[in-house]
């Protein structure tokens, strides 16, 4: 981030189901901040401001125009920013030259990826410009793949101080999830199979839990792609659809920290669908759940939930570190909204906030949420975010 910006934070987007949530958390959580400097960005001046009107956001909130198709206005825009925040997906048809000019002209960026291919492309081609210029690039800054990051760095935190070092395998386990996929998220699987449809080199990345890791390959994972029993859970565990980008993230994160768990680390994630025949049925509904949200039906960009929808979601993780000598310590992240709308629009926020008011010192180049701000981001989501991190007994 530049000192001298006009604007601490812009928001890219901001006319979007999910841009509109942010634009509105700033404008009520932070309406009393006089030091934060933001503004509204999108294509319509017309529609911002009709966004701005609905939010109740103040009536002097700066209105920006700016398009994806238009590189000449997103560099009018970053010109004016410290940080953007984009929620302009899916990012691998909309975001690249944004990322490329933020990253050639020093101005932090973050945003909502689940698309680990683009977000390799990006990191290979423009880590060195960002290195250079000094912006922090942050993907993931949702629920992909905040609490997920979050929750194994601090179940970590909690082996090391019960079995005296990191543990070697941890397990991420989604106990409840009530709310609905993103329209953006769909968005974006159906864009990546596409890409991958049209070029098959790209399949290897999308499958490499180490993609996110450029020169480095760890041991072999969990593939997740099928129903299983978990003794130690008493529970049947089935595939969870976010897996894909959450592990290649929290593999980065360890990388990007020195390898604190390890470089033999295994981490997966599932569903846990309960005990028995029910159990088992379970698990089986939800392998074709997860089809059908990426399906003809899936949500479009932009369709989203009810406010009163997106306060009754909520969900709970569970994360179970494992000693060599089979020891476990478990911890739980919990938050009180619909993820992938309600609980995003709050962890994306917090996140911009972070990263420019208590890490101004986490170094140029591409970074995870959870790599970059670690305790500080946690303390954020859990003063302002309705988020809680517990060790579980």
């Amino acid at each position: 981030m530049t000192s001298s910006s006009k604007f601490d934070i812009i928001v890219y987007g901001a006319t979007g189901f999910t841009g509109q949530l942010v634009a509105e958390y700033l404008a009520t959580h932070y309406r009393d901040d006089k030091q934060l400097k933001w503004a509204m960005a999108g294509r319509s001046l017309e529609k911002l401001a009709k966004v701005r009107d609905a939010i109740g956001a103040a009536a002097d909130t700066p209105l920006i125009a700016a398009d994806s198709s238009d590189p000449a206005s997103l560099q009018a825009m970053i010109a004016q920013a410290g940080l953007v925040i984009s929620t302009v997906g899916p990012y691998q048809l909309y975001g690249s030259d944004l990322v490329a000019a933020c990253a050639a002209s020093g101005t932090d960026y973050i945003d909502l990826c689940g698309e680990p291919v683009w977000m390799r492309q990006m990191i290979d081609k423009h880590e060195a410009a960002a290195k250079a210029s000094g912006a922090r690039i942050v993907f993931s800054c949702g629920f992909d793949s905040v609490p997920f990051e979050l929750g194994a760095y601090f179940v970590q935190k909690e082996a090391r101080r019960v079995f005296g070092a990191p543990a070697p395998r941890v397990k991420g386990r989604v106990r409840e999830m009530r709310g609905t996929l993103s329209g953006g998220t769909a968005a974006s699987a159906k864009a990546t199979f596409d890409a991958v449809a049209k070029d098959l080199s790209l399949v290897a990345i999308l499958k490499n839990p180490f993609a996110l890791t450029p020169g480095f390959e760890g041991p072999k994972q969990p593939p997740g792609s099928k129903p299983v029993y978990e003794e130690d859970l008493q529970s049947w565990s089935a595939p969870f659809m976010m897996a894909t980008i959450n592990t290649r993230n929290v593999h980065r994160s360890n990388m990007l920290m020195g390898f604190p768990y390890g470089k033999d680390f295994v981490y997966d994630e599932m569903a846990l669908t309960g005990p028995g025949e029910e159990g088992a049925a379970n698990a089986k509904k939800v392998m074709a759940a997860n089809a059908e949200k990426t399906g003809p039906n899936a949500p479009k960009p932009g369709e989203g939930p009810s406010k009163e929808e997106r306060e009754s979601g909520r969900f709970d993780l569970l994360y179970v570190a494992i000693a060599p000598d089979g020891r476990q310590v478990r911890a739980v992240v919990t938050g009180d909204r619909d993820p992938g709308y309600g609980s995003t629009s709050k962890m994306i926020s917090e996140c911009a906030i972070c990263l420019l008011r208590d890490a101004p010192d986490v170094p140029a180049g591409f970074w995870t949420p959870g790599a970059a701000m670690r305790d500080a981001l946690i303390k954020r989501l859990v003063d302002n975010a309705g988020l809680t991190f517990r060790v579980e007994t």
